[in-house]
């Protein structure tokens, strides 16, 4: 199939995007491509007016300012594949980076695309919602700073009012004292994942502190386990702690099923995911 008729613009500055995103609800920002160009073709979405950001300045930046990782809204993905920050956090992100598509997708496709897109499935949301991120948005009413966990609605659904764009993404990076993982599960390299989890883990005296698990393409959000972090305070970190928190998070979600999966295999890849990227973060 072919997309429907739009009428395409390629601004100059943010201002000039917002006015034109102003100018229609079924305005469409486009920076990579990589997610809204097929559906486009398959007429899952109709823009009326495709905004290209590309030629917009000053927005492909991924820097580090004083404890937080900041993203402008076309640094790609690509752009992640090498560490860009020490700690925790700096070396999980090539780690996830590669779990990403595939190459062209990753030279093209945008950090702050795949959290305006809200995909469930997507590798940034987890994380993002996962590290306490914030995005940062603007649009008629000026800017604003939105918490991920206030930003993911549904699939493809976000807190964005009509008219905002994103414009930047504040991670926190995290001390020494924090340990991150990462595992996902996909039928082929560069497939979406059926489930993915986030790890991390802040350890005092060799006891787990503080836990955040994040879960990703489990519900129609990225979500976190409280079970699971529950579970983890105060113990040690070991592979059958890591067991019980994965058993513990599997018994309190109710996974959409889709057509790779039904909800008892989703619960079993909970399972095995937590129990991966915990492992995973205490190895590194």
């Amino acid at each position: 199939m072919k997309p429907a008729t739009f009428r395409y613009a390629a601004p100059n500055s943010v201002e000039d995007a917002l006015a034109l995103l102003g100018e229609d609800e079924d305005a469409r920002i486009l920076a990579g491509g990589q997610s809204l160009v097929p559906i486009m073709n398959f007429r899952l979405a109709r823009p009326s007016i495709l905004i290209d950001i590309n030629r917009i300045g000053g927005l492909d930046y991924a820097r580090v300012e004083g404890g937080t990782l900041r993203i402008g809204a076309l640094a790609r993905h690509s752009t992640f594949e090498r560490q860009l920050a020490s700690g925790p956090v700096g070396a999980l992100l090539p780690r996830i980076a590669r779990h990403i598509a595939h190459v062209p997708i990753r030279k093209r496709g945008t950090f702050a695309g795949s959290l305006a897109h809200a995909d469930p499935a997507s590798e940034w949301c987890t994380l993002a919602l996962t590290a306490g991120a914030e995005i940062i948005a603007r649009g008629p009413a000026g800017g604003r700073t939105i918490a991920a966990e206030d930003f993911f609605d549904s699939v493809f659904t976000t807190s964005l009012e009509p008219g905002e764009m994103i414009t930047e993404i504040a991670i926190p990076l995290f001390d020494d004292s924090w340990k991150a993982g990462f595992s996902e599960f996909a039928r082929r390299a560069g497939d979406y994942a059926i489930v993915m989890a986030v790890a991390m883990i802040r350890l005092d005296g060799g006891r787990i502190a503080e836990a955040r698990i994040g879960l990703g393409n489990v519900i129609e959000k990225p979500i976190r386990s409280g079970k699971a972090e529950a579970l983890l305070i105060g113990e040690l970190p070991e592979t059958e702690l890591f067991e019980a928190a994965g058993e513990a998070a599997a018994a309190a979600v109710e996974p959409h099923e889709d057509v790779h999966s039904d909800a008892a295999y989703k619960r079993d890849l909970v399972r095995a995911m937590i129990k991966r990227a915990l492992c995973d973060a205490v190895a590194k």
